[in-house]
């Protein structure tokens, strides 16, 4: 049962997946809120709430849900947005925790690519620390574009829809400035992961 949680964050294309990867190799537990996201969307209560306020032509055939239509009705007016948000941002915080907790090892990392966005530590106060993943806009831009075959105009825009990298970097504790070097992030990844077992330990 590991007993502190490391929030893991930082913007598009900013290298949040490789660090999260470095951390695994080390035999840490990454949790992703975005796994989790879909995990709360399966058959159960959530999908259900989901169906009864957006609509049962939302489900397919085999009663899972049908996530494009949903994101391409949510994503069109902010208030269906938000009432979504309502529905499932509360059931994955609460799994998110719950998987840290019951990870093995003195602490464990929850995944969480729009902790600014949701609001921090307001909203996540069991974090004990926020790692931020910063990158420069302009790789930022270059890595979208080449991930995602896109045009600069429309990685903009998708940068821009995100926290702005001055509000991530206030909620830091650590941070690890992603240059494209893997040699680098392996060597932060060892160094925080050595300094987070101390502060696990001391705790």
């Amino acid at each position: 049962m590991s007993g502190y949680v490391i929030g893991l964050t930082g913007g598009i294309a900013s290298g949040k997946s490789a660090l999260g990867r470095e951390f695994e190799s080390l035999g840490v537990t990454v949790v992703d809120a975005d796994v989790v996201a879909r995990e709360v969307v399966a058959p159960g209560p959530v999908l259900s709430r989901i169906a009864e306020r957006f609509g049962q032509h939302l489900l397919q055939p085999d009663g899972t849900l049908d996530r494009r239509a949903l994101r391409e009705l949510v994503f069109a007016d902010e208030e269906l947005r938000l009432a979504l948000e309502a529905i499932t941002h509360p059931a994955i915080r609460e799994r998110l925790r719950a998987q840290c907790d019951a990870a093995p090892g003195p602490y464990a990392i929850a995944a969480i690519p729009l902790l600014t966005e949701a609001g921090g530590r307001r909203v996540y106060p069991w974090l004990d620390r926020v790692l931020v993943v910063d990158a420069p806009v302009s790789l930022q831009r270059e890595r979208l574009m080449a991930r995602d075959g896109i045009d600069a105009a429309l990685a903009d825009r998708m940068i821009a829809a995100q926290a702005r990298r001055e509000q991530r970097l206030a909620l830091a504790d650590d941070v690890v400035v992603n240059d494209g070097n893997p040699a680098h992030l392996q060597a932060r990844a060892r160094e925080l992961a050595a300094q987070y077992l101390a502060l696990s330990q001391a705790g």
